[in-house]
């Protein structure tokens, strides 16, 4: 057991304490405010305040994580043994910086709560995120000043070794569209193939889909059974169960062979909600959405992830909760790859307007393939170098690669050909634990 001693147990405090020490590096943490108490502790202790004490590993504390306000904070980054550092702290500390604080306004989205500009959706603009700005994107920040409390911790105490920990891969799919032609409905049909026919685009096989003469190019499910299982891959699937509307434009919940779809992936996946565009303005088409994928799967959904990757914070995960989702695995940019809260490990969200921790743990995503598709435009031969370097630098600090892909990115047609081999190669990686 650890102890951490402080003149003052906020729930901030107590909060990222028990992040990376309990959740993260899986061993037990008390805290107490009484000095004699601590100092007659005998095994690893931890001083987390503004002065030395007799014994203890001593932390210099910045005034964050004893505020109970949301306010700008000045952010200074310099860099200590190779790596971005914020909120400096005297000489006497363990470490230049104040690496609690800095972890807590990264995970806990602080720099989301205060005034910033918007993109066209709504969403916090990546370029006003602090890792975007200092170049630490692709960066598991967290993590790594996690690793190098760890070695300050075995360094001073031999005989104290953290449980291990291995690196984790899941592969998320998101069925925005199930299917690209078939089970559209009469009138999306006809108006489909209307807008192909006077376009020149698409007309002729889509017509040859509709009558069963070819295969639905968004139908890869039986390639994904099949890949999952050459590589012995659990995937997590979400699914868009939204009404219709100009960015909700899957098939309709009322269809059978969506539904068939459905019953047949959660027979032997996890599978979780995926909230609509709409649902993020009212949290009661939340609720309904994921009674419907209730309803088809006989499930307890408890899993999901906003379409569009649409976060509020706190609003949208204060919908999740009142919900029932108690997990969920929207924490990503759709810009860029990487770390939108500088962590690669699962964490429990902190509400910042309520100063309290939350049932709800967030899982972050590292890429996805719509990233590198449409906002980077590279290559699939570049995005497979891209996709590895990040994973290497996830197993580097034996933290959780989370992976985003669509059933149509699989289709290897289209826009889309030559993405099947990104997609296989990313999962070969993940098997290899070097």
């Amino acid at each position: 057991m650890i102890l951490v001693y402080s003149h003052n147990l906020t729930p901030r405090l107590k909060y990222i304490f028990k992040t990376i020490f309990t959740d993260i590096l899986l061993v037990k943490i008390e805290f107490t405010s009484d000095i004699q108490v601590f100092e007659k502790y005998e095994s690893v202790k931890i001083n987390y305040s503004d002065s030395e004490l007799n014994s203890g590993i001593f932390f210099q504390a910045s005034k964050l994580l004893f505020e109970d306000t949301i306010q700008q904070q000045e952010i200074i980054v310099k860099e200590f043994e190779g790596s971005p550092s914020f909120f400096e702290v005297d000489n006497q500390s363990a470490f230049p910086f104040d690496p609690f604080a800095a972890s807590f306004y990264l995970i806990s989205r602080y720099e989301e709560y205060l005034p910033h500009k918007k993109d066209k959706h709504g969403r916090f603009c990546i370029k006003e995120a602090l890792a975007y700005q200092y170049n630490f994107l692709e960066t598991p920040l967290v993590n790594i000043w996690i690793n190098k409390i760890v070695n300050l911790i075995e360094k001073e105490h031999p005989n104290f070794k953290f449980p291990q920990r291995n690196f984790e891969f899941l592969s998320t799919l998101d069925i925005d569209n199930a299917f690209a032609y078939k089970h559209k409905g009469f009138t999306r049909t006809v108006g489909a193939l209307t807008k192909s026919l006077f376009k020149g685009k698409h007309f002729s096989d889509r017509l040859k889909v509709i009558f069963g003469n070819q295969k639905d190019p968004y139908n890869t499910y039986n390639y994904q059974k099949f890949i999952h299982k050459k590589y012995n891959i659990s995937p997590l699937y979400f699914f868009l169960l939204g009404d219709y509307g100009k960015h909700d434009k899957n098939i309709s919940h009322q269809n059978k062979s969506f539904q068939n779809l459905i019953k047949s992936i959660a027979v032997k996946n996890n599978v979780g909600i995926h909230p609509s565009y709409k649902s993020n303005a009212n949290a009661r088409l939340l609720i309904k959405e994921k009674n419907r994928l209730t309803q088809i799967t006989r499930g307890n959904i408890k899993k999901s992830r906003q379409h569009y990757l649409m976060l509020k914070f706190p609003d949208t995960y204060k919908a999740l909760i009142k919900s029932g989702i108690k997990e969920d695995y929207t924490m990503g940019f759709a810009e860029k790859p990487g770390f939108r809260a500088s962590i690669c490990s699962p964490f429990y969200f902190y509400n910042l307007n309520e100063e309290c921790e939350t049932e709800l743990k967030i899982f972050p995503f590292a890429v996805m393939e719509a990233t590198f598709k449409y906002y980077k435009k590279t290559s699939p031969e570049r995005t497979i170098q891209e996709i590895l370097s990040i994973m290497q630098i996830v197993k580097t600090v034996n933290g959780s690669f989370v992976s985003v892909w669509h059933n149509e990115s699989l289709s290897n047609e289209g826009i889309w050909k030559g993405w099947k081999i990104v997609y296989e190669k990313m999962l070969k990686e993940a098997q290899n634990k070097d």
